[in-house]
C-alpha cells in the first residue's frame, strides 16, 4: 500500500519510518529545507535525532506530488493546520482515505478532528483516527507500542489497523470515534496538571489521584459527547493518559513541570520545539465543558493556570479544599 504521511514532526516521521518498514510510505514537509536536510542525511534531526531512515521511505515537499499515488493520507500536522491540510486534499481531488494522529480540538470552535473532517472532506471519503499511548522515539526505534484506529466504518478500521499493525507495534481497531479522539485530546489538559503536581514535588500519591480524577473528567466529557465508556478504560482512555501524565518524554507534562518552577507559558512555549496541543485544548476543553454542562475541576484549574495567570499552586489548594464527595461523580 502506497501510503503519504503529511508532516515530519516527531510523531509523523516516527510513524513513517514504522510504516516504512512494511509499505512504500512518502513523507510531506511543507518546509523546503527540512525537506532537503532529510533527504540528505536520511534522518530527521530536528525531531528524531539520526534515526535513519528505511529505504522505502521518500521525503517531499510538493503537495500535490505526495498524494498522487497515495492510497491511504496518514496527517500527522498540528492541530491548528488540520482543516488547511483537509481543504488541499480536497483541493487535490486526492479520494484516498484519510487517518489523522493529531490530538485536539480546534482552536475557537473546540470541535473534534472528526468533525472538522465531516465539513472538509465529502462524505464517501473513507476517514479514521490513530490514537493511544505512543512515544515517537520508542516507535521509531522499534520498541513494543499498542495504539487505536477508530473509524465509524468497522471494515476500513480493520482494513487501516491491519495496514499499520506489524514488528513491535499492535494496531487494535474500535468503531468508537468519538471516545477515541477524546481521549487524545483530553490526555494532554490533565498531564500539564500532573506535571504541576510532580514540579511542586507533591509525590506519587497526589500523581495517582491526578491520573485517575483526570479519567473520571475525561470519560464524563467523552460520554456526554458520544464516546463509550469501554474506550476510556482503554488504550486510546486510560493507557494514553497513564503515558502522557509519567513519562518524561511528555511535552504537556513538561509545560506542566517548568510553569511550577515559575517560568512563564511564553518563555515555555517558545522554548519547546514542539507543539503541546494540551495548551490550547485546555481553553477549549474548558469552555465546551460549561457548554455540556459537564464538571470538570481539574480542566478548570489548568486552564486558569494557562489563561488567566493563575499561581500553580492556588490552583492546588483550589482542588484539595473542594467539599467531600462521592468518588463515583
Amino acid at each position: 500500500m502506497n501510503i503519504t504521511v503529511l508532516g515530519a514532526g516527531a510523531w509523523g516521521t516516527a510513524l513513517a519510518i514504522h510504516l516504512a518498514r512494511r509499505h512504500p510510505v512518502t513523507l510531506w514537509a511543507r518546509n523546503v529545507g527540512q525537506v532537503g536536510e532529510m533527504s540528505r542525511l536520511r534522518a530527521n534531526p530536528r525531531y528524531l535525532g539520526d534515526m535513519p531512515f528505511p529505504e522505502p521511505l521518500r521525503v517531499e515537499s510538493d503537495l500535490h506530488a505526495a498524494l498522487q499515488s497515495a492510497e491511504l493520507i496518514l496527517s500527522v500536522v498540528p492541530t491548528s493546520g488540520f482543516r488547511a491540510i483537509l481543504r488541499e486534499i480536497r483541493a487535490a481531488n486526492c479520494k484516498a482515505p484519510v487517518v489523522w494522529a493529531n490530538k485536539g480540538l480546534e482552536n475557537g470552535t473546540a470541535k473534534l478532528m472528526h468533525e472538522v473532517v465531516a465539513e472538509e472532506l465529502p462524505d464517501d471519503q473513507l476517514r479514521g483516527i490513530l490514537s493511544g499511548p505512543s512515544f515517537a522515539g520508542e516507535l521509531a526505534r522499534g520498541l513494543p507500542t499498542a495504539i487505536t484506529l477508530a473509524s465509524a466504518d468497522a471494515a476500513f478500521a480493520n482494513e487501516a489497523a491491519a495496514a499499520f499493525h506489524g514488528g513491535a507495534a499492535r494496531i487494535y481497531s474500535s468503531t468508537d470515534i468519538a471516545g477515541v479522539a477524546v481521549g487524545g485530546a483530553l490526555k494532554n489538559v490533565m498531564a500539564i496538571a500532573a506535571g504541576i503536581s510532580d514540579g511542586m514535588g507533591f509525590g506519587a500519591n497526589a500523581r495517582a489521584a491526578l491520573i485517575t480524577r483526570g479519567l473520571a473528567e475525561i470519560t464524563r466529557f467523552g460520554m456526554a459527547l458520544g464516546g463509550r465508556l469501554e474506550t476510556f478504560m482503554g488504550l486510546a482512555g486510560a493507557g494514553d493518559l497513564i503515558l502522557t501524565c509519567t513519562g518524561d518524554a511528555s511535552r504537556n507534562r513538561t509545560v506542566g513541570l517548568r510553569l511550577a518552577k515559575g517560568e512563564t507559558l511564553q518563555q515555555i512555549v517558545e522554548s519547546l520545539g514542539h507543539v503541546a496541543e494540551g495548551v490550547h485544548t485546555a481553553r477549549e476543553v474548558f469552555n465546551k465543558a460549561k457548554q455540556l454542562g459537564v464538571e470538570m475541576p481539574i480542566t478548570h484549574e489548568v486552564h486558569a493556570v494557562l489563561s488567566e495567570a493563575r499561581a500553580p499552586r492556588i490552583a492546588v489548594e483550589n482542588l484539595l479544599s473542594r467539599e467531600q464527595k462521592s468518588e463515583h461523580y
